[in-house]
């Protein structure tokens, strides 16, 4: 398991924090606006919906 901290959009524009990567599952772990648990998504599909972006610092404390 290995911790981050990096901003994606889905192919929706939704930006999602992804916090943990798990390569033994091969899966990546985010976290949506408004919703408390904990989203994943298979490798393979989360490169195809989403992309890495720069996130505005006062849009991120209002996510954590």
């Amino acid at each position: 398991m290995r911790e981050l901290n990096r901003w994606f959009k889905d192919n929706y524009g939704v930006p999602v924090r992804v916090i943990r990567w798990e390569p033994e599952t091969r899966r990546g772990i985010y976290l949506r606006e408004g919703y408390e648990h904990e989203c994943f998504s298979p490798l393979e599909q989360f490169q195809r919906k989403f992309r890495e972006i720069e996130y505005e610092h006062e849009h991120i404390d209002s996510v954590t």
